[in-house]
């Protein structure tokens, strides 16, 4: 099977922009905003058979938590340790954490970060990045990472729409998408 080109699976990241724009900021800016719907697309839960859609099992309030690579330090050791260690989570609603990766990476990752499954976080796999091209929150990763991923972030939803983004404006930093810092 081949492999389709960047430019199918991430088609708004890899438009090109002025030279201007891209000396003032490090990344393509955050397309997904406040009152904007959570996209209907099928990602993979535990194995590639399982499919799910955020948008339709997320009701009334939840959160998505992305992140760049399951396995990475920050996201290992910091970001989402974070969130389940909050006492503050069991008021978030559904959480789902997203990465770029395939679905027995996803749930190997679970099992290892939350092996009781006690903090009730859902890992989900958006293998070809279609979830993450959606809301635009793609961003190109391929030097680290070896292909495009997602920026780090975390999204408030509250009736399958937006209440407040939280995104990296670097991509990868673990700042503004803390679980200190969504949860309060």
């Amino acid at each position: 099977m081949l492999a389709r080109p960047a430019t199918a699976v991430f088609p708004r990241l890899m438009r090109a922009r002025p030279a201007a724009a891209q000396a003032f900021h490090s990344s393509a800016r955050a397309f997904v905003k406040v009152g904007d719907a959570i996209p209907d697309v099928t990602l993979m839960e535990g194995t590639p058979g399982n499919k799910l859609s955020i948008a339709k099992e997320l009701k009334g309030k939840g959160l998505i938590i992305g992140v760049p690579a399951a396995y990475s330090p920050a996201c290992s050791a910091s970001h989402i340790p974070g969130y389940i260690k909050s006492p503050k989570l069991k008021d978030a609603g559904s959480v789902f954490v997203v990465s770029v990766n395939d679905a027995f990476v996803m749930k190997a990752w679970g099992d290892v970060l939350d092996p009781s499954g006690k903090s009730g976080i859902r890992f989900i796999a958006d293998p070809a990045g279609e979830f993450t091209n959606a809301l635009d929150l793609s961003f190109d990763g391929r030097a680290i990472f070896g292909n495009l991923r997602s920026k780090r972030y975390a999204l408030v939803v509250e009736d399958g729409k937006v209440k407040e983004a939280h995104v990296e404006p670097d991509n990868t930093g673990v700042n503004v998408s803390t679980a200190d810092k969504v949860l309060g």
